[in-house]
């Protein structure tokens, strides 16, 4: 267990540093600015539903939509409601924390 607990903070890590450097460039940045906390969300999604070893479907399932919005989701796709975030964090017994910083 120890060992996948640090792969993840390893992916975390890894994704940290490739956004630092892509924000380097004026143009990624601009678009980070526009849908940079969406995809941010999404990738917390799919570590969420991974670390869970649950499947696209299985999430999908238990929140009462389809696979393909799963999907669209973890893409950064589709729009978030809070009340998707909030079913989203009760599935895996996790608290949402939304905060203007």
């Amino acid at each position: 267990m120890k060992l996948k607990t640090l792969k993840q903070i390893k992916q975390k890590i890894d994704f940290q540093e490739y956004l630092k450097k892509q924000l380097k460039n004026s143009e990624m940045k601009q678009y980070y600015d526009q849908v940079g906390k969406q995809l941010e969300i999404a990738y917390q999604i799919v570590q969420l539903r991974k670390a869970g070893r649950v499947s696209q479907k299985q999430l999908a399932k238990k929140l009462g939509t389809t696979q393909s919005n799963i999907a669209r989701l973890e893409a950064g796709q589709q729009n978030f409601t809070t009340q998707t975030l909030e079913k989203i964090a009760h599935v895996f017994e996790k608290d949402l924390k939304i905060e203007f910083v």
